[in-house]
């Protein structure tokens, strides 16, 4: 099946982006991590991927298709390493899971490299529509634009899995961490 056109995102995305997140992470090792209360996941779930939306959006660096059902949450290069999972200040986590997000932030904070890249923060589609290649197609958006800015790609999965779907995407393992969660940290050089 052919992907639908790709966007990149608006505000008006914004609940069909979370909403997709939200449905797409509830297995994720690094999510369930942070999240681990099947009562409070969807809400905090939510919180954390509605930041993340509200922190990109303006610098075009989601894309999507299907209308939210794939997205592609993307930070651009900044002179610090890019951020991960920020604590959306909205949410007022309970100290317990404020403890973990932080404790999960540093931690991959301190794994990424120095140099400048794009940061593939976060790829998710929608379980509905898993498996018809729309999450490759709005990875690849990303990945051209680092292309075009003469950058390397980094991102991070916590699913053993991912690890040989991303390097047949031409991805190669750049570090692995063992704790909070196992992560791997991977980097796509430049084309």
């Amino acid at each position: 099946m052919t992907a639908p056109e790709i966007t990149i995102a608006t505000p008006a995305d914004r609940p069909a982006v979370v909403d997709t997140l939200v449905a797409a992470f509830v297995k994720d090792p690094i999510l369930r991590h942070l999240f681990p209360d099947e009562e409070t996941y969807p809400r905090y779930a939510a919180a954390f991927f509605g930041n993340l939306f509200d922190k990109r959006v303006h610098r075009s660096s989601i894309w999507t298709t299907g209308g939210g059902a794939s997205v592609a949450i993307w930070e651009p290069p900044v002179e610090t390493p890019a951020a991960g999972h920020e604590t959306p200040a909205e949410a007022r986590y309970p100290a317990d899971v404020q403890a973990r997000v932080q404790g999960y932030d540093d931690a991959l904070h301190a794994a990424l490299p120095a140099f400048p890249f794009w940061y593939l923060g976060v790829l998710g589609t929608h379980p509905d529509n898993a498996g018809r290649g729309w999450g490759r197609a709005v990875m690849r958006a990303g990945l051209d634009r680092a292309a075009a800015d003469g950058l390397p790609a980094i991102l991070e999965t916590s699913k053993p899995a991912n690890v040989e779907l991303y390097r047949r995407a031409g991805w190669e393992v750049l570090g692995f961490l063992s704790e909070p969660v196992p992560t791997w940290i991977m980097q796509q050089p430049p084309r």
